[in-house]
């Protein structure tokens, strides 16, 4: 719990600061904190908690890797099946070990995610359980408690946990990155800001550059996000957080249409971790739009039939009905629904991934129970997205239009969101305003969807032929 040592004035740290005040001149106010010590950069990783943006172009949060710096001496081999096998066999023996109990815990979740099973949930809530009966109150079973809950998608427990994880030890990096995380989900941007603020003074490192560009990228900001996960990149040292931050840069470019520097940076995640499955499924929707088609396909058949996640079976399932092949994918969109009923039994929260998927693939009725769920849940440009959208899947677009248009409001650049709205005003009579927001999607991102550009494009010709 102690404060970290003071930082000395390096040339490494000298860098951070110029960027700082770069940042600050550019947009005439206060950035983040970036003066921290540079050489904490290199040890103060991703922090195994929930990272930030849409898992699709529309979709829930992703998640990031755990590091060495969460699990210590747990992910050196890289291999976390063994490294979970090694902490059961140590706690067989030393079984009062409260704080691997902890680790063991937050291994679980990782586990859950990388192999898309929630049923290591469960498991992961008994060794928090276990570790914290044998020391009530440790930070790191409150603080893995509430990444556990970022993973269910519990985001007012994540929060209530990280907090009372940062009452016992100000300086977790877990807590902190995890309530930044939160906030965020639960669209409190502002409050999400200063978190990022404080999480900086505390804990300066990767965790806190990538939801600060995240932040700056909510708010149309990108030419700051990519110079912030630049910086990151560069400091990053372990193959986890290698993978990650070249990750959200690919995502980033992504999100722009660029997809030749997507694919740069997804091969440099995947150089690192080589089974990283944001990687290869940003690959996959670059390789879409870059016009291989088959190279995506095989990508996507590679990642489902390990890690049968919603994000990538839902991609494939659309690569396959663009194709004209319907009965495959109705396969993958079945096994959305398996995945879905599976994570709701382990105590996950999915009705945003209902929400999405079903709009478009499934029952539009539960596609708008679920999204009023989220709603109701938290705030965010990403609920309120799905709520429009499965609202005018129901034909009720005089109701969804609000939605839509406060999901754009931010400045998020987001051709998925851009599109929905396009449609929208475009089945509320709003002409001109359908024909500006088509454009924009396909200009800022014209294969941002198998399915969803082609529509954009139709619509979009139909209107301007009737102007």
């Amino acid at each position: 719990g102690a404060p970290p040592a003071p930082c000395p004035n390096s040339a490494r740290a000298g860098r951070v600061t110029a960027l700082r005040r770069a940042a600050t001149a550019a947009r005439g106010r206060r950035a983040l904190h970036y003066a921290g010590c540079a050489a904490l950069l290199a040890l103060a990783l991703t922090g195994g908690s929930l990272a930030l943006g849409a898992a699709r172009d529309s979709g829930g949060p992703r998640v990031a890797p755990a590091s060495a710096a969460v699990l210590p001496g747990l992910l050196a081999s890289g291999d976390l099946d063994a490294g979970i096998a090694s902490l059961q066999a140590h706690l067989r023996d030393q079984p009062r070990d409260f704080g691997s109990w902890a680790t063991l815990g937050l291994a679980y979740v990782e586990q859950a995610r990388t192999k898309g099973d929630p049923a290591r949930y469960p498991q992961a809530d008994r060794a928090f359980a276990r570790s914290l009966a044998l020391r009530p109150g440790n930070d790191a079973a409150l603080a893995g408690r509430a990444a556990l809950a970022a993973a269910r998608h519990d985001f007012e427990g994540a929060l209530a946990f990280a907090d009372r994880a940062l009452a016992v030890n100000p300086y977790s990096e877990r807590a902190l990155s995890t309530r930044v995380d939160a906030l965020l989900e639960l669209g409190r941007y502002a409050d999400a800001g200063k978190a990022a603020d404080t999480a900086d003074d505390r804990r300066p490192g990767i965790p806190v550059f990538t939801r600060y560009a995240y932040v700056r990228e909510l708010r149309g900001d990108v030419r700051t996000a990519e110079r912030v996960l630049k910086r990151a990149l560069s400091s990053a040292a372990a193959p986890g957080d290698i993978a990650y931050v070249a990750t959200q840069l690919g995502q980033l470019a992504w999100n722009q249409g660029d997809y030749r520097t997507a694919l740069d940076h997804y091969a440099r995640a995947l150089a690192a971790d080589d089974t990283y499955v944001p990687a290869l499924e940003g690959r996959a929707r670059a390789q879409a739009a870059s016009g291989d088609r088959a190279g995506a396909v095989a990508t996507l058949t590679g990642v489902v039939s390990r890690y049968p996640l919603p994000g990538p079976l839902v991609e494939l399932g659309e690569l396959y009905e663009a194709s004209g092949d319907r009965a495959r994918a109705d396969e993958q969109y079945a096994l959305v629904d398996a995945w879905t009923a599976l994570a709701r039994a382990n105590g996950a929260n999915t009705d945003l991934e209902t929400a999405l998927a079903a709009a478009d693939h499934g029952d539009r009725a539960a596609a708008l129970r679920a999204a009023r769920a989220e709603w109701n849940r938290r705030r965010t440009v990403h609920t309120a997205d799905a709520l429009a959208w499965a609202l005018h899947a129901n034909g009720r677009d005089a109701e969804a239009l609000p939605y839509a248009r406060r999901a754009t409001a931010t400045g998020y650049r987001n051709a998925s969101f851009l599109y929905h709205r396009g449609i929208i005003e475009r089945a509320a009579g709003n002409t001109t305003a359908a024909r500006r927001q088509l454009r924009a999607a396909l200009e800022l991102n014209p294969g941002f969807s198998p399915l969803g550009a082609r529509e954009a494009r139709k619509a979009l010709k139909e209107l301007e032929a009737a102007e």
